[in-house]
């Protein structure tokens, strides 16, 4: 059975009002996955829109999301537990996967089912990077408005370089020469609230890519000059990388798609396309931006030091 976490308060751009910003009718979104990368992104830009959302997570004590979201508990591996969270909405943001360990869900038809039967009316589905059952149920509605959303790599990917750069201003990485098309992870919740409350989306797929191509050096560049310090890039031979993968535990398919996706980069991948712009009337958000709003994150020891005298020093 779903459980409802008390409400917060009232989101501002929802208290009191019928009418989302563009003047529309306001409406009521069910996103599940809300407490991921895309999932969070896709609540804030319905909120920044002026919608109601109802974010579906498996334990809602630990959502964190903001104020005037409705967080209830349920899991996707179980859909006939879900009929209480789709009252009401008339959109439905999906992922391909749940639980622990990311299963694909096999539970697309019956989920899509108890949609249908609720009421609601779009639905956007998060592509898993492959051919997934939920995908393919998706694909096969007639009676709903569908558009799956295929971004190529999140910006965010990144944050995976923020422990080597706070403790030794360095990145360390293989193909470094390597492009990608990379997406701001906001670009994709825009695009989804986008669909989700609009019509003119249904039965679309959505390439979604950042406005510019970058090679491993310029992110580098980039996150340096958001965070004002250098930061040095060694460049790992494929052995080198295959070994440091292993290390951290990545099984050998992981792997092995790993040595693909960044040694023979699919044309997908580092091909701009202006879906951003076309779809939110806005254009992409560029890495250098998305640098700045996570500078932070980046700083390094000797940086926060700086910043804390009196933080005490280890000694050599």
């Amino acid at each position: 059975m779903t459980q409802t976490q008390a409400h917060a308060p009232t989101h501002p751009h929802t208290q009191g009002q019928n009418e989302a910003h563009d003047g529309s009718q306001a409406q009521k979104v069910l996103v599940t996955g809300a407490t991921g990368t895309v999932g969070r992104q896709v609540v804030a830009e319905l909120l920044d829109r002026g919608h109601q959302v109802r974010a579906l997570t498996r334990d809602a004590s630990r959502a964190g999301l903001p104020a005037g979201v409705e967080v209830v508990q349920g899991d996707l591996t179980e859909p006939d537990g879900l009929a209480e969270a789709l009252e009401g909405v008339t959109g439905l943001h999906l992922i391909t996967f749940a639980g622990p360990y990311f299963a694909p869900l096999e539970t697309g038809p019956r989920i899509l089912e108890l949609a249908r039967a609720a009421g609601v009316r779009r639905v956007t589905v998060l592509h898993g990077g492959g051919p997934t059952l939920l995908e393919d149920a998706v694909r096969a509605e007639e009676s709903l408005a569908w558009t799956v959303l295929m971004p190529v790599e999140f910006m965010a990917n990144a944050l995976e370089w923020a422990p080597g750069i706070s403790a030794r201003d360095e990145v360390r990485e293989p193909f470094v020469s390597r492009l990608s098309a990379m997406v701001h992870e906001g670009d994709i919740g825009a695009v989804a609230a986008v669909a989700l409350t609009e019509e003119g989306h249904g039965g679309s797929e959505y390439v979604i890519t950042g406005p510019e191509l970058l090679t491993v050096g310029d992110k580098v560049a980039a996150i340096a000059a958001a965070r004002g310090r250098e930061i040095s890039l060694a460049e790992l031979t494929r052995e080198e990388a295959v070994a440091r993968w292993r290390a951290e535990g990545h099984p050998e398919d992981v792997i092995g798609f790993l040595l693909e996706a960044y040694g023979n980069t699919p044309e997908v991948g580092r091909t701009v396309v202006d879906t951003v712009e076309k779809v939110t009337g806005r254009p992409a958000r560029t890495f250098s931006e998305w640098a700045a709003e996570h500078a932070a994150g980046f700083s390094s020891s000797l940086q926060s030091l700086a910043a804390n005298p009196d933080t005490p020093r280890t000694k050599p």
